[in-house]
């Protein structure tokens, strides 16, 4: 069918549909990463298993290795958390210091928090679990999770890769 102006329907639909993917492509591509704070893995409370310098060197290569696909994928902006280091270490659990991690991110000037923990169950089961939350008023924190089989370097390095690419990036 012929429009008034000399074009069919169909062609006017597929500029419409186009003109519509553009603009949405260009919001999308202009839209500024968010300013994130990403807080050095910790464990969680209460494991019953203490951990060893090996574990702890995990937490740090894992921390870095989180901070690095984090930028890498493009959606977030790292701030440093260098300014806040002490105060962060006399932290025993971001997690249950009473918004202190909240406090500290604000401090830093970021839109959000990345606090990160290992549950140590024993040696071959660990649960690895990320936490954002927003600072904005009223919003919402997420949590990500993966359960990890095994304490070894490959296990923390597969599961902070999966963690990211499929939890985390896929929202």
């Amino acid at each position: 069918m012929r429009s008034p102006f000399g074009t069919s329907a169909r062609a006017v639909s597929l500029a419409a549909a186009s003109a519509a993917a553009v603009i949405l492509l260009a919001g999308a591509a202009g839209a500024e990463p968010a300013k994130v704070a990403v807080f050095d893995f910790q464990f969680a409370g209460g494991t019953p298993v203490a951990p060893t310098e090996e574990d702890r060197a995990r937490l740090k290569r894992t921390s870095e290795e989180f901070r690095t696909l984090l930028k890498d994928s493009g959606r977030y902006a790292l701030v440093s958390t260098e300014p806040v280091r002490e105060d962060v270490g006399r932290t025993a659990d971001l997690r249950a210091c009473g918004g202190c991690a909240d406090a500290f991110g604000r401090k830093l000037g970021a839109d959000g928090i990345f606090v990160g923990e290992v549950q140590k169950v024993s040696n071959l089961i660990l649960n690895m679990n990320v936490y954002y939350k927003p600072l904005r008023e009223g919003a919402q924190e997420k949590a990500y999770s993966v359960d990890l089989r095994g304490n070894t370097d490959e296990s923390f390095d597969r599961g902070i890769k999966y963690l990211v690419k499929n939890q985390l990036l896929e929202r």
